[in-house]
C-alpha cells in the first residue's frame, strides 16, 4: 500500500485550494453556491463588528468541506440537495428503519443539520 497526499484521491479531482474563491468555484450546486454568498455576507459583517478573524477561518474550513465533497461527488451533492428539498416539502413517504431518515428519526433531525455538509464531508467530521 502506498501514502497518497492528503488532497489527491486517485482517479478524482485534487480538492480545492482553502481560499474563498476557490472554494466558491469548486462549489457545483446552485444551493451550496447561495448558501455559501448568504454566509460569507454574514461572517464579514461579524468580522467588521468584532474584529475577530476566527469566525471567517471557521467559514473557511467548513466550506471547504463542501467544496472538496462538491469536487468528489457533485452528482452526490445534487441528490442530498434534491432529497432535502422533498424532505422539507413534505413530498417523500417516511423511510424505512434501516435507511439514513429512519436512524436519524424525523425529517425535522436532517433539517437541524447543516446543509453544506454532504456525504464526504459527514465522514471527514
Amino acid at each position: 500500500m502506498t501514502a497518497q497526499p492528503h488532497d489527491f484521491l486517485p482517479g478524482g479531482a485534487p480538492d480545492p485550494a482553502k481560499s474563498l474563491r476557490a472554494i466558491r468555484a469548486a462549489l457545483v450546486v446552485r444551493q451550496d453556491r447561495e448558501a455559501f454568498d448568504a454566509g460569507l455576507r454574514a461572517v464579514l459583517d461579524e468580522v467588521r463588528v468584532n474584529l475577530d478573524l476566527g469566525v471567517l477561518n471557521d467559514f473557511v474550513h467548513r466550506w471547504w468541506i463542501s467544496a472538496c465533497d462538491s469536487a468528489r461527488d457533485p452528482e452526490g451533492r445534487r441528490r442530498m440537495h434534491a432529497r432535502a428539498e422533498q424532505v422539507l416539502a413534505g413530498d417523500c413517504p417516511r423511510a424505512a428503519h434501516g435507511s439514513v431518515m429512519g436512524q436519524a428519526g424525523s425529517a425535522a433531525s436532517m433539517s437541524s443539520m447543516p446543509a453544506q455538509f454532504g456525504s464526504a464531508a459527514r465522514r471527514r467530521l
